[in-house]
């Protein structure tokens, strides 16, 4: 019998399902806070700053902040509903069960962080850092991300699904799972690292050039 194909594993997502939010002003942001069912909405902000903070059940909606602070925040069960900031640092930040949904952001810092069960959607991205980040059950849909760096990334189901990467850096990550064929995918660093990845013969042919010197091979009639 034929070896059996091998097979990709999508995400495995839970729908946040938030009621009865208590509504929260923009006094209740701030670092260390511990924030749960909370429901914050139209806030027009100088900064966004939840520096170790704790967001649990809540959901924030249509904030608009010059920049954003989640160092070493935890965020569960939250949905983030058309955030607007040209600047979010969230390095060492914790993430579990969250939506990101009609989000723009122009600089992600979330480097070394823990992302586990998040689904980005309809998110218009500048760049985002997740050097040595774990991603595990992470989907991106209808986004537009300028550059994604996973350099030193652990990702495990992670999934592009009508989502147009400009730039990708997966230089000495380690990928399981990872299904880039939903990916308008225009530049990718790493090529000795794509083990665990799934493409479309399409993009299998858009990488050649690269496949072909990053193996030492000279391609000519």
């Amino acid at each position: 019998m034929p070896p059996k194909k091998p097979t990709t594993e999508p995400p495995v997502l839970d729908p946040v399902v938030l009621a009865d939010l208590t509504p929260g002003d923009r006094y209740d942001l701030e670092d260390e806070a511990d924030l749960e069912g909370f429901g914050f909405v139209d806030l027009e902000l100088d900064a966004l700053s939840l520096n170790h903070a704790r967001l649990s059940g809540s959901r924030l909606e249509g904030v608009r902040a010059d920049e954003a602070e989640l160092r070493a925040a935890t965020l569960t069960e939250a949905v983030l509903e058309r955030l607007d900031v040209p600047v979010l640092r969230g390095v060492r930040s914790r993430w579990r069960d969250v939506e990101v949904r009609g989000a723009r952001i122009g600089s992600a810092e979330l480097y070394e962080s823990t992302w586990d069960g998040v689904h980005l959607v309809g998110c218009k991205l500048g760049f985002v850092n997740l050097r040595g980040t774990v991603l595990h059950d992470v989907a991106f849909t209808d986004c537009t991300i300028d550059e994604l760096d996973l350099v030193q990334a652990d990702a495990t189901r992670v999934s592009f699904t009508d989502t147009r990467v400009r730039r990708l850096d997966v230089q000495s990550s380690t990928l399981a799972h990872v299904d880039l064929r939903g990916a308008d995918l225009h530049d990718l660093a790493g090529v000795g690292s794509l083990r665990g990845v799934t493409i479309s013969p399409p993009q299998l042919a858009q990488l050649a050039d690269l496949l072909a010197r990053d193996l030492g091979i000279t391609v000519a009639d």
